[in-house]
């Protein structure tokens, strides 16, 4: 079985709907309409317990799904999956043109400058895909010693000038104060 770690998140469960079971779901992939169709099957985990949730129906609201699994069947079934993510295995992610990438994929890159200056290793990507930032996590030296924090970088081309998920690496072109914003 493929490590929970190994997996690609799609989404996340908001909250139950209604009293038969259906969950509402925040969406963490590009393509809802082929991902969550009947008969689809998502994985879901709560310490450590892995579970495989059947897609028996789903209608879209405001661009989010609304899914009803099978044997999840009333308000408490639902209710009890609220805040876990679904994930799916990565082989099952469709191929993407040149250029574009999965945010999981981005994730232990490591940030450095167009001179090399290394500025930290990407530990998640927020936004949606029109205004995404990389979530870096940096050191920094301070008179105790070494201070972890986080910087922000617009995933944006004129900013990442450079991404080579199979490197593990990323090459930035800052505009001048972005790195001071986030010291």
């Amino acid at each position: 079985m493929t490590a929970w770690t190994e997996m690609a998140m799609v989404g996340r469960i908001a909250r139950a709907h209604g009293r038969h079971g259906h969950v509402i779901l925040d969406l963490a992939t590009d393509f809802p309409d082929e991902r969550f169709q009947p008969g689809a099957e998502l994985v879901v985990e709560r310490n450590g317990a892995r579970r495989t949730l059947t897609i028996e129906a789903v209608r879209f609201h405001q661009g989010r799904p609304i899914v009803r699994f099978a044997g999840v069947a009333s308000m408490n079934d639902a209710e009890a999956l609220a805040g876990l993510e679904v994930r799916v295995p990565r082989e099952a992610l469709a191929a993407l043109p040149p250029g574009v990438f999965y945010r999981h994929d981005l994730v232990g890159c490591v940030v450095e400058t167009r001179a090399g200056k290394k500025i930290g290793v990407v530990t998640a990507v927020e936004g949606t895909l029109g205004g995404s930032r990389l979530v870096v996590s940096t050191e920094r030296s301070a008179r105790a010693g070494r201070v972890s924090t986080e910087a922000l970088i617009p995933l944006a081309a004129e900013i990442c000038v450079e991404i080579d998920p199979a490197a593990k690496r990323i090459v930035i072109a800052p505009p001048e104060g972005l790195l001071d914003l986030n010291a």
